[in-house]
């Protein structure tokens, strides 16, 4: 049977924190296995803005419906990002806001074929046989950067615009989500977060938390707590999916 051919079982978390220091939260966190789907939204612009935007992003994810291919899938998540813009560029001009828009980081599982649909500066991980790996890269002016030489990775973490994101659900005329995709794999653990938790934590921290003999339950909340521990200056919000192969007998392969 081949790769693309397999079929999984997902153990999953999803949870997300106001932190330490915001007021309100404005991060969302969406799990829908039946869909193959998980996403984390960082929402801007502040109270009944930044809220909003990334709830209606989750609100229309979850109307995804059942997708009957790996490419069907990637088209319905698309089509709802763009539902999520228009709606998030409504409410911006009938609430005289002027300013909501959200980050997007979505996983999409179909059969053996994953996809990240993103834009902003939340992050796909993938953990596969101790190592980790950024799936994808960030939407942000720092990036930018680093990507051009111009700014090494420490001082990006540091750097006065590092918030300064690039793409966003709910600002331009368009969505202009980015995606990547590749094969799934047995024991592959993804990790979904909004840059709460990578403000706080470098990548090697995370993988060692990733890499602990951890539930996707206790992973997430492991990565939640040490957060808050931080100082949590931003909300926080984490996402775990576990991958495990489904056995097939010779009866399925045929």
């Amino acid at each position: 049977m081949s790769q693309l051919a397999k079929t999984f079982a997902y153990d999953f978390a999803a949870l997300t924190d106001r932190g330490r220091v915001r007021p309100q939260n404005e991060d969302s966190v969406a799990a829908f296995p039946e869909f193959g789907v998980w996403a984390v939204a960082d929402g801007m612009g502040g109270h009944e803005a930044g809220d909003v935007a990334s709830r209606i992003i989750t609100e229309e994810l979850a109307s995804l419906g059942v997708p009957i291919s790996a490419q069907d899938q990637r088209a319905r998540v698309q089509e709802r990002l763009d539902r999520a813009h228009q709606r998030i560029m409504a409410h911006s001009r009938e609430s005289g806001l002027g300013g909501a828009g959200s980050t997007v980081a979505a996983l999409l599982l179909h059969g053996g074929e994953l996809a990240c649909i993103w834009a902003g500066d939340s992050r796909i991980y993938l953990v596969r046989e101790g190592g980790l790996t950024q799936l994808t890269r960030d939407h942000s002016e720092v990036a930018m950067m680093v990507a051009s030489g111009a700014m090494t990775e420490d001082q990006a973490r540091t750097a006065p615009r590092r918030n300064v994101i690039t793409r966003a659900i709910g600002i331009g005329q368009v969505a202009t989500p980015e995606v990547a995709s590749g094969v799934i794999k047995d024991g592959d653990r993804f990790i979904l977060c909004s840059d709460g938790l990578t403000e706080h934590l470098e990548d090697r921290e995370i993988g060692n938390f990733a890499n602990r003999s951890l539930s996707a339950q206790d992973t997430a909340a492991a990565l939640i707590s040490e957060t808050l521990m931080r100082g949590a200056r931003d909300n926080v919000s984490v996402v775990v999916v576990d991958c495990t192969a489904i056995p097939q007998s010779d009866e399925d392969g045929d």
